[in-house]
């Protein structure tokens, strides 16, 4: 009868180093799971607040441009902008560039 109980207590012993090792596997296996998915998140969180920045500067740029649009259909500033920027004179007028 002696054996008999070694051999359960040796059973026993197995079990709990097998199980020991399944659950400490087990424990990995989800820290990893975890661990990837945060970083994946925390990855998607950046990107969307580098997005949400890049929609305000190019929403600012868009009113920019609606004013430039607006400013080009009146006939006056078209005249001013040609004048200034690519040296066009009216009839009689001068143009003298000086250096800065």
């Amino acid at each position: 009868m002696a054996r008999k109980k070694r051999k359960k207590k040796g059973l026993s012993k197995k079990r709990t180093i097998f199980f020991s090792i399944l659950s400490l596997c087990v424990i990995i296996v989800m820290a990893y799971i975890f661990s990837t998915y945060f970083i994946e998140l925390y990855n998607k969180y950046t990107e969307k607040k580098e997005l949400v920045d890049k929609i305000s500067q190019l929403s600012e740029e868009e009113e920019k441009l609606k004013g430039e649009v607006e400013k080009l259909n009146d006939p006056e500033y078209i005249a001013r902008y040609a004048r200034e920027k690519y040296l066009y004179s009216k009839n009689g007028e001068f143009i003298i560039k000086i250096p800065e």
